[in-house]
């Protein structure tokens, strides 16, 4: 059967005209397109787009557009519901979607039915036989219909001249992109990358390595593939320089927060590659390098600090936040800020339990046993401080940690919240707390980097048998790395989450990692050693701790 046959065989199976006017309009009627124009014909739509036959929609198209009782206009949704149809169509049992297609818009257009950016996009897609022509149809859209592109309208077409081999064009849409405000996602930057290769211009492929390096963590197959075709290539071995000023190149990761210096390929010669897992402590099984635990940048790093006191100046007394900061500019030499109400308060939930100075003195001790005897510095808010100071024991420890600058009390009426943010973001140091940081002074800050600085500053704790076992943030990053001697580490995606499987591409010119062991150079923030086998130890209870309500998370504030 033909699709002209399957068509009116669809359009057939329907009852006269007539007797379908006379008909009620019950709900399955209108959930079945009874309603609008040409019902008969969104059936025979629905009917098609089920089996996915091209086909027998444009020939049931054709028949009620050439049927001189059917409204002049069809229903905007039933044009797109075809074009998406004809986008999607195979092209072994329907050859010439790109025809059928402009035929459909044509008429759309000609009918006045609005088109929407669902079908620009579904036209372009339609057209990829014909990049060109289905760029111009994105490119346009804004000034012919008001529509804006988004990111789905380039992605087929940066797709069609990646199948073409079309590098100039591709770097043409991804211009047009940037200048409509749209970023390039994976497959995009894939696409980028596999034309940029493919022509041998390998600075964009070192440009779109770090474009892709912030957009995501891992990568897919497909992506690890056009990347590992990359570096197998003369140009690829040739491009990169021989000498490079090592100095430049530390403090440029420093300031990128560690992972990435962007100055260009180091190094010359052919490639290595391998396919590996890293160690706990983040050692390349491949190379032996140590991968870095990668931070936001230091210019992010002062925007940050700067947006939390605007907002604590705007909340808390303008005169107290601001003491605060002067004397934080005097005191700067703090490895660790602890949230003491999150401590002291931690699984106090039961009839003899209180505000613990006990345990946050554990936590004291086990920082202090980890940075040499060095001092972190306790927020308490001042409401705490009276009733405190009338026990000995408790007394004795603030007293201690007064003389020694370990204490900083938050006066009355504050939310001390923003002044151990504050305090951690602004000397770019650990953060001691069990706070998730979720509620609404956290979703103030708005900041899409945010996440990645807790995982990077927070420290998280529990106690076993009465001491603090601290748990630090992860030893290593598992995104895209690019070392001081321009060797790269890309970590591929894996489903499960467990970081001892994962596959990472080890990536460097012979004899690159030149100090296996080495710490890699990072933004300031003191790691020292990685955790320790009760850290280890801990991380189920932690996990519990997440779920259960008595995580000491309560806000000190009068």
């Amino acid at each position: 059967m033909g699709p002209n046959q399957r068509a009116r065989a669809l359009l057939l199976r329907l009852p006269p005209r007539s007797s379908r006017r006379r008909a009620p309009h019950t709900a399955m009627a209108r959930r079945r397109g009874s309603k609008g124009p040409n019902p008969d014909l969104s059936r025979a739509l629905t009917d098609c787009t089920r089996r996915g036959d091209s086909a027998a929609a444009m020939a049931a198209f054709d028949n009620a557009v050439s049927d001189p009782d059917a409204p002049a206009r069809l229903a905007a949704h039933q044009y797109n519901q075809l074009l998406h149809l004809l986008a999607t169509a195979d092209r072994s049992s329907f050859p010439t979607p790109a025809a059928a297609a402009r035929r459909v818009f044509d008429h759309m257009l000609q009918a006045g039915a609005p088109p929407s950016e669902a079908t620009i996009t579904s036209l372009a897609r339609a057209l990829l036989d014909y990049p060109d022509e289905a760029f111009h149809l994105v490119a346009t859209m804004k000034d012919k219909h008001g529509l804006a592109p988004r990111l789905r309208s380039y992605s087929p077409v940066l797709a069609a001249f990646r199948r073409a081999g079309d590098a100039s064009r591709a770097y043409a849409v991804e211009a047009h992109m940037a200048a409509s405000g749209v970023s390039p996602e994976e497959p995009e930057l894939a696409a980028l990358l596999h034309v940029s290769s493919t022509a041998g211009h390998a600075d964009k492929v070192y440009e779109y390595m770090h474009k892709l390096r912030q957009t995501v963590d891992c990568v897919t197959e497909d992506t690890a593939q056009v990347l590992e075709a990359w570096f197998r290539t003369d140009k690829a071995a040739m491009a990169g320089k021989p000498q490079w000023d090592a100095a430049e190149v530390k403090d440029a990761i420093v300031l990128n927060g560690g992972g990435c210096h962007q100055l260009g390929w180091l190094g010359t010669g052919p490639w290595t590659l391998q396919r590996v897992t890293s160690g706990p402590h983040g050692q390349c099984a491949g190379c032996k390098c140590r991968l870095a635990s990668v931070d936001i940048d230091m210019d992010k790093t002062h925007r940050f600090a700067d947006s939390v006191a605007a907002l604590a100046l705007e909340r808390e007394t303008k005169a107290n936040f601001s003491h605060f900061q002067e004397w934080l500019e005097e005191n700067k030499e703090y490895e660790a800020i602890v949230d003491g109400a999150n401590i002291a308060l931690y699984q106090q939930n039961f009839a003899e339990g209180g505000f613990s100075l006990t345990q946050l003195d554990s936590v004291i001790t086990e920082l202090r046993g980890r940075y040499h005897g060095k001092w972190p510095l306790v927020i308490l808010h001042n409401k705490r401080i009276a009733k405190l100071m009338e026990n000995s024991s408790d007394r004795h420890l603030i007293e201690t940690w007064r003389a020694n600058g370990a204490l900083y009390t938050t006066p009355n009426g504050s939310n001390d919240d923003w002044y151990w943010l504050y305090a951690a973001i602004k000397l770019n140091c650990l953060l001691v707390t069990n706070d998730e940081m979720r509620d609404h002074i956290f979703e103030l800050l708005g900041s899409s980097f945010f996440p990645k600085w807790k995982q990077r500053h927070r420290v998280k704790y529990t106690f076993n048998k009465g001491k603090a076992v601290l748990v630090m943030p992860p030893p290593y990053s598992s995104e895209i790395q690019e070392s001081e001697v321009g060797s790269w580490h890309v970590p591929m995606e894996e489903k499960s989450g467990d970081e001892r499987v994962r596959i990472w591409l080890c990536i460097g010119r012979t004899g690159t990692c030149k100090v296996p062991d080495k710490v890699p150079t990072t933004n300031g923030v003191v790691q020292e050693v990685p955790p320790n086998e009760a850290s280890n130890g801990v991380q189920q209870s932690l996990q519990e701790d997440k779920a259960d309500s008595r995580t000491g998370k309560r806000k000190d504030r009068e």
